[in-house]
């Protein structure tokens, strides 16, 4: 791990000796300056909760309340950040208006080709020290490398040139030069989820690729990995194309005061949000209101179709990705809707491949579940779905640190249940809401003709309240067509392939319903953040009222 960067070092007071070696310390990032503050949010590894979650989190209550040990600071703690004050949060909205105009005037070749290039080539310069921040924040390794693997795919050449070819069309009509193009609609804030702050605030990246100015909040129960990848990775990007001062800024804060503060501040033109479902509809309609745009990630509910033809090994393979990390991932399966065939050797294969997934510490090879601190939801969605007929095939129970049972353990074992019938699946809540928890599902439709139970299917999935993404098993191409062809709903449909693998030209965001609100699609920021202006060049010389009334409206 590295020391203190550079940039972070000019910020130093002299208490600042009592950080441990290597630790690091970021003050917020306005107009392309650190900016220090009166009080600092610590950030304790993951590896020492799991030791002494008690003496830990007392330790970096202390800190943030003032007090000055004497002596270092135990290793455990990794990083501090400052937290921005009221007047801060003020400048840097301020600063990011100033920059918006001028950052979207520069060219998309600069905006688009060559920071996003130069993004990539610095995340693959520094993976292992990515890797290493994540883990600190409690990222298992195995997730961790599967987030910059998408960090990478998502920033590929094969994306650029598809966001390239979004952003502006260009015709010839006659004599006229004719473009349709999509504009930036100016400062973009963004709030990213605490389970994934640093790859968020990386997704929110691409409103700067469309000419926008970025404003993010690092949330203070996570915010090392946000400061890290935008003022150390990013900021040096823009700094080199010449990007001006405020094109990028970042503080840390309470969420509540920031996004009121967002909300009425003249300069803020969109709102990336991510949260529940249940405070982010809420939100979108203060949005409303203020005259904002509000882009929002919430939660998923992601529906897997498994045909009678599936290969079943790879669909459950696939499935068990619903209880990587936890299952506190948003886009991961989350149900499962079997055809009755092969619902039998399905659901014991899935138990089988479960069995596999194993807890253990961050930096521990092949561990993929996370400590889950307040499981008392989990149980009740398990017991409610046994009230209401299902089955417990595995799992079901929480354990300590080495997979043993234990009551009072941080850990879930990862839980598959089936329910039986399709027609009253969704009095089951882990079928009807999102969980965020290791328990998945499997609804076994009934016996029917295949066209019927396709019929069903799709009928249940455009039927989600929900809808980030879908996935079907199956090999018959006039099943896929047909499910293609008809499956509205979600932002992302895949077919025989992993569920949350990353791939170019598709988005890794976004759905429709509670996952996206009103306005809810595939995320493509550059294009959310964006709006689509027409705009027609011609020579002098040209007559209005002929292009009007006569054949210059047409190609003269």
């Amino acid at each position: 791990m590295t020391g203190i960067s550079a940039k972070s070092r000019a910020l130093l007071h002299p208490d600042d000796v009592l950080l441990p070696q290597g630790a690091r310390s970021y003050g917020s990032y306005v107009a392309g300056k650190s900016v220090p503050g009166e009080e600092w949010v610590y950030v304790v590894d993951s590896a020492a909760l799991l030791d002494d979650a008690f003496a830990s989190l007392t330790l970096k209550r202390k800190l943030e309340k003032g007090w000055t040990p004497i002596g270092p600071l135990p290793g455990s703690i990794v990083a501090r950040v400052a937290k921005a004050s009221a007047g801060t949060v003020g400048e840097v909205l301020e600063a990011a208006a100033g920059a918006a105009a001028e950052w979207g005037a520069t060219p998309l070749d600069v905006r688009l080709d060559q920071v996003c290039s130069l993004l990539r080539e610095r995340i693959a310069e520094r993976t292992d020290e990515i890797i290493e921040v994540l883990v600190q924040e409690g990222h298992p390794l195995a997730l961790a490398r599967w987030e910059v693997s998408g960090m990478l795919q998502c920033w590929s050449p094969e994306s650029i040139g598809f966001y390239h070819s979004q952003m502006i069309q260009e015709f010839r009509h006659g004599v006229r030069e004719i473009s349709v193009r999509r504009r930036p609609d100016g400062v973009v804030c963004l709030n990213p989820p605490q389970n994934a702050p640093m790859a968020s605030a990386l997704l929110g990246v691409y409103s700067i690729f469309a000419g926008n100015a970025l404003v993010v909040r690092a949330p203070r129960s996570g915010p090392l990995g946000v400061m890290y990848a935008l003022q150390e990775l990013v900021a040096p990007v823009l700094d080199e194309v010449g990007a001006p001062p405020g094109t990028l800024g970042v503080v840390c804060g309470d969420p509540g005061p920031m996004l009121n503060s967002w909300l009425t501040s003249e300069h803020v033109d969109d709102i990336m949000y991510f949260g529940s479902s249940e405070s982010g509809i809420r939100f979108q309609e203060g949005c409303i209101a203020a005259g904002k745009k509000p882009i929002l990630e919430l939660a998923g509910n992601d529906i897997v179709t498994v045909w009678k033809d599936a290969d079943v090994e790879l669909a459950a393979e696939a499935l068990t990705e619903g209880f990587y990390g936890s299952g506190q991932l948003c886009m991961i399966p989350n149900q499962v809707v079997a055809h009755p065939d092969v619902a039998d050797r399905l659901v014991a294969e899935l138990a089988r491949q479960a069995r596999r997934i194993r807890p253990g510490r961050a930096r521990d090879e092949g561990v993929l579940l996370t400590p889950v601190l307040r499981n008392e939801k989990f149980f009740e969605c398990l017991d409610d779905a046994l009230a209401h007929g299902a089955e417990l095939v595995c799992g079901g129970h929480a354990t300590q640190l080495d997979g043993t049972r234990d009551a009072n353990g941080i850990f879930l074992e990862p839980t598959v249940v089936r329910v039986n019938g399709l027609a009253q699946a969704r009095r089951v809540q882990a079928v009807r809401h999102e969980t965020f928890f290791p328990l998945l599902p499997v609804v076994v439709a009934e016996q029917g003709e295949d066209d019927e139970l396709l019929a069903s299917f799709i009928d249940f999935v455009n039927t989600n309240w929900y809808g980030l993404r879908n996935s079907l098993w199956a090999k018959d191409r006039a099943v896929i067509d047909r499910f293609v062809a008809r499956v509205t709903e979600g932002g992302l449909l895949k077919v025989n392939d992993s569920h949350i693998g990353f791939l170019p030209y598709l988005p890794s965001h976004g759905g429709t319903g509670l996952t996206g609100g009103v306005f809810g699609e595939a995320n493509y920021p550059m294009l959310r953040t964006t709006h689509v202006q027409g705009v027609s060049v011609a020579p002098g010389g040209i007559r209005p009222r002929d292009a009007v009334f006569g054949t210059g409206s047409s190609a003269a």
